[in-house]
This record gives C-alpha cells, sequence and structure tokens, in this order.
C-alpha cells in the first residue's frame, strides 16, 4: 500500500507535545482533484531525512528531521511545476519542485529530536540545508521556509 492509498495510519490516541493529537489530519495534499490526508504517524511512517542547520529564526545548531519534500512529491508522480504551501494561518508561498531535490528541503515534524508545538512553528514547518549551500540563504529562499505548514496544493 503507498502512502497516498493511506488516508489515516492507525494510531494510538495519545495528545503529542504540540497538542496535535496522533489521529489528527496534520498535512493535506490536494494533487489532480484528489485530496490526501496524512496524520502525524503516516508522515513518521514514511522515511526519515534529517539534517543539522542554523537559521535565520533559532538560535545555535539545530537539527530537523521530517520527509524530505522530493520524496513526498514523487509518491504523488510530480516532476515539474510547482506547490502551494499553506500555514495554518492561510499564509501561503509558492515553490518551485525544482527545489524538491535529494539533499533539500524537509517537512520537518521534529526540532532537535522532539515534535515541535504551533508555537515553535510546528507542527511542519518546510526547512532547508542552509548551512549546506550559500543558495539556500537567501530571502527567496527563506520566504519558502514555511512554518505551520498544513497544506500543500500541486500547481500544474
Amino acid at each position: 500500500m503507498t502512502f497516498i492509498m493511506r488516508v489515516f495510519a492507525v494510531s494510538a490516541l495519545a495528545a503529542l507535545p504540540s497538542g496535535v493529537f496522533a489521529q489528527d489530519v496534520v498535512l493535506t495534499v490536494t494533487h489532480g482533484g484528489e485530496v490526501t490526508e496524512f496524520d502525524m504517524p503516516a508522515l513518521e511512517a514514511m522515511e526519515a531525512q534529517e539534517f543539522e542547520t542554523t537559521t535565520i529564526w533559532t538560535e545555535g545548531l539545530q537539527t530537523f528531521t521530517g520527509v524530505s519534500l522530493a520524496a513526498l512529491l514523487d509518491d504523488f508522480g510530480v516532476t515539474e511545476g510547482a506547490i502551494k504551501a499553506t500555514a495554518i494561518n492561510d499564509y501561503a508561498v509558492e515553490i518551485p519542485v525544482d527545489d524538491a531535490i535529494e539533499g533539500g528541503p524537509i517537512i520537518a515534524y521534529r526540532l532537535n529530536g522532539d515534535p515541535m508545538s504551533v508555537r515553535d512553528k510546528g507542527p511542519l514547518w518546510v526547512v532547508y540545508p542552509y548551512d549546506s549551500d550559500k543558495a539556500y540563504q537567501t530571502e527567496i529562499i527563506y520566504s519558502r521556509s514555511i512554518w505551520q505548514l498544513d497544506r500543500i496544493d500541486v500547481i500544474e
């Protein structure tokens, strides 16, 4: 069974530290008229990527863990175009699919090993490995680093 076909993972009813229940939808992806909803266990069941980087919003080196944007889009067969990433507060940004490369941005669900609360930019945050390449240290990339992400719409 692919993750696209999976709407909700079987999960415990325990609340996560972020105040989000494990079975709650944390990410909705719309592609080609189809809507796929992910709860936290479904995202965590995907292959995790992790990197350390500094950010302009945090102090010192931070460790981010999450789903590679490239892997998520690959599961949907998306190879070109852009996505519209939208936050809980309806802030939205367009991210070109070309950004979704191996070793590129992730949809982080953990910061330094801990789930992120809404207050701390969670539960999901698009994070680039800023320290790995000067090209990731631009205003354009910073604007694409959307926190409190809850929706992705594929633009074709």
